[in-house]
C-alpha cells in the first residue's frame, strides 16, 4: 500500500509541476516512445512469442504496427487536437469569445490485458500522454514476459516520475485501486471491470472499461459463403481465438450450416496446413488455467471439426461445433479460445431476437449481399461496434471509436478518441466589461417584458431574411438603455454593432 502511495504521489507531484502540459514536452515523450518501439523491436517480439507462441510477422502486425500507426497519428494531429475549439454563439454572446479548451485530467491509470499485451497498454498510453497526463501503467501479470519488458523499457525512454510502471498480480492491482486517480482505463473481463468501477466510485473517478462478451456473427444465405467464411476464420482463430472482438459464435439458417462448416475447414487447412500444431502462424492458449476452461466448454458438444488438445503445450486445435443449444455451457460465457459454435436460426428476424435477448456484445458481425439487411441488423440491435461483411476490421480504423456498451464496457479510445477520453473539454466564455446596459435583461427586478426579450434573443430562430429586423431590434435595445447618455456614445455603439454583424456574416451566430 505504501509503495503505491509513493508511486502515485510522485506522479501527481510531477503532474502538478506543469512540465507535461506543454505540447513540446508531449511531442518529445511521444517521439521517445516511437524510438523505443523501433529500437527494441526484437526484444518486444521475443517477449510476445514467449507469452503467446506468436510468430514474428504476426506479433509485428498484431501489436507493433498498430502502436507505430497510433504514434504517427498522434504526433501529426496533436496541435489541432489540443487547440481551442471555437463554438457558435447566440445573439447575447455575439461579441464574446467562446471556445472549448481540452485540458489534461491529471494522473490516470491504465490496466492492460494479457491477450495483446503490448498494444493494449501502448495505445491508451499514447492518448494519455498526448492529452498531457501523468500515467501509471499496470501491464497484465499473466503475460509475464511482456509485462516485465514494458517495466524495463519505459523508464529508459520516458519521464520516470510521470510514467511509472507497476508490475505484479492481484495484490498490487488491488493496492493501486485504493489510490485516487483522475481516470482509469481497464481492459479485461466484466467481473474485474465491476471491481475496478467500484473502487473508482469511492473517489468519483471516471472509467473507461474495455470488456468483452459474446460477439455474434450472422451469415445470411444470400451471401458469398466462401469469402464470408474465409474472413470469419481469420478473425476467429487469430491469436488462438484470444481476441476480445473475435466472432464468438455463428448464427445461420439450417440450410447453409454444412456449407459453412466445409468452407471454414477448407480455409483452416489453407491457413495452417494439415498439421496445425506445427504451423508458425497458430498461437497457444496463454496458460493451463484457460486451457482447462476452454476444454471444459467442449463437453457434451457435437464437434464437427477439430477438438484435439495438448495440455503440456497449451495447444487446442481450431474447433467447430454444430447444432449447438442456446442453453449449453459454451453459450453462457465468452469463449476466448479457438472454439466456434454454430447455432441455427430460421430467419434474420430470429437472429435479431436471439442477439437482443443477450447482453450487449463488444462487436457484432453481419454477412450478406443485401446491404439493407445489414443496416437493418445494425438499427435493430446494439453493440460496441459493427463490421458488415468482415470481422474485426473496425478496430483498425482510428477514426472510429473502439469501446463497448452495457456489459461489454463503457467509453472508447483510438486516435482522437483516445485524446478526448483522457481530456476534460473545458467550456470557456470571455466577455468584456463594456455595454453593461444590455445585461439589464438578466438583472433584477424581473418583468414580463424582460422575459419576452430574453425569449426573442435565446429562442427565436433567425434566417437571413430576418437579419435586418434583428439588427434593428438590437439597435433598438441599445438605444433604449443608453438614450439618456450622450448621443455620440449611442452612434458609436450602433456603428460598432453593425460592423460586428457584417464581420460575422451571421454564419457563426
Amino acid at each position: 500500500m505504501e509503495r503505491m502511495q509513493q508511486v502515485v504521489g510522485r506522479a501527481r507531484a510531477a503532474f502538478n509541476s506543469g512540465r507535461c502540459r506543454s505540447l513540446e514536452f508531449r511531442m518529445q515523450q511521444l517521439k521517445a516512445l516511437e524510438r523505443m518501439v523501433q529500437e527494441k523491436e526484437e526484444e518486444i517480439l521475443a517477449a510476445i512469442k514467449a507469452d503467446l507462441h506468436k510468430s514474428g510477422p504476426n506479433a509485428y502486425s498484431h501489436e507493433i504496427l498498430g502502436v507505430l500507426g497510433e504514434l504517427a497519428l498522434a504526433m501529426d494531429k496533436l496541435p489541432s487536437w489540443a487547440a481551442p475549439q471555437p463554438v457558435k454563439r447566440n445573439l447575447l454572446t455575439m461579441r464574446d469569445e467562446a471556445y472549448i479548451c481540452p485540458e489534461p485530467l491529471g494522473v490516470v491509470l491504465i490496466i492492460g490485458a494479457w491477450n495483446y499485451p503490448f498494444v493494449l497498454v501502448m495505445q491508451p498510453l499514447i492518448g494519455a500522454i498526448a492529452a498531457g497526463n501523468a500515467v501509471v501503467v499496470k501491464p497484465s501479470e499473466i503475460s509475464e514476459n511482456t509485462a516485465q519488458l514494458v517495466a524495463d523499457l519505459l523508464p529508459q525512454y520516458l519521464d520516470r516520475e510521470l510514467y511509472p510502471v507497476v508490475t505484479g498480480g492481484v495484490p498490487e492491482t488491488t493496492a493501486l485501486l485504493t489510490q485516487r486517480f483522475d481516470h482509469i482505463l481497464y481492459t479485461g473481463n466484466s467481473t474485474v471491470g465491476k471491481i475496478v468501477m467500484a473502487a473508482a466510485a469511492k473517489h468519483l473517478t471516471p472509467v473507461t472499461l474495455e470488456l468483452g462478451g459474446k460477439s455474434p456473427c450472422y451469415i445470411d444465405k444470400d451471401c458469398d459463403l466462401a469469402v464470408a467464411c474465409r474472413r470469419i476464420t481469420w478473425g476467429k482463430y487469430m491469436n488462438c481465438g484470444q481476441t476480445c472482438i473475435a466472432p464468438d459464435y455463428i448464427l445461420c439458417e439450417p440450410s447453409i450450416q454444412s456449407e459453412v462448416v466445409e468452407n471454414i475447414k477448407a480455409t483452416l487447412q489453407e491457413f495452417y496446413g494439415e498439421e496445425v500444431k506445427s504451423s508458425p502462424d497458430y498461437e497457444r492458449i496463454i496458460n493451463k488455467h484457460h486451457f482447462k476452461r476452454i476444454v471444459g466448454l467442449l463437453e457434451g458438444q457435437k464437434i464437427a471439426y477439430g477438438g484435439e488438445a495438448d495440455e503440456a503445450s497449451c495447444f487446442i486445435a481450431p474447433t467447430i461445433l454444430t447444432d449447438v443449444s442456446p442453453e449449453s455451457k459454451v453459450m453462457e460465457e465468452e469463449i476466448f479460445g479457438p472454439v466456434l459454435p454454430i447455432l441455427t436460426v430460421r430467419s434474420v428476424d430470429e437472429a435479431i431476437e436471439f442477439i437482443n435477448r443477450r447482453e450487449k456484445p463488444l462487436a457484432l458481425y453481419v454477412f450478406s449481399n443485401n446491404k439493407k439487411l445489414i443496416k437493418r441488423v445494425i438499427s435493430e440491435t446494439s453493440s460496441g461496434g459493427v463490421t458488415g461483411n468482415d470481422v474485426i476490421m473496425h478496430f483498425f480504423l482510428s477514426t472510429l471509436p473502439f469501446g463497448g456498451v452495457g456489459n461489454s464496457g463503457m467509453g472508447a479510445y483510438h486516435g482522437k478518441h483516445s485524446f478526448e477520453t483522457f481530456s476534460h473539454r473545458r467550456a470557456c466564455l470571455i466577455k468584456d466589461l463594456k455595454m453593461e446596459g444590455t445585461n439589464k435583461l438578466r438583472y433584477p427586478p424581473g418583468s414580463q417584458k424582460k422575459v419576452d426579450w430574453a425569449k426573442f434573443f435565446l429562442l427565436k430562430r433567425t434566417n437571413k431574411g430576418r437579419i435586418g429586423v434583428v439588427i434593428l431590434a438590437l439597435l433598438g435595445i441599445v438605444a433604449a438603455v443608453v438614450i439618456k447618455n450622450h448621443q455620440s456614445v449611442l452612434k458609436r455603439k450602433a456603428l460598432l454593432i453593425v460592423l460586428a454583424v457584417q464581420r460575422l456574416g451571421w454564419l457563426s451566430v
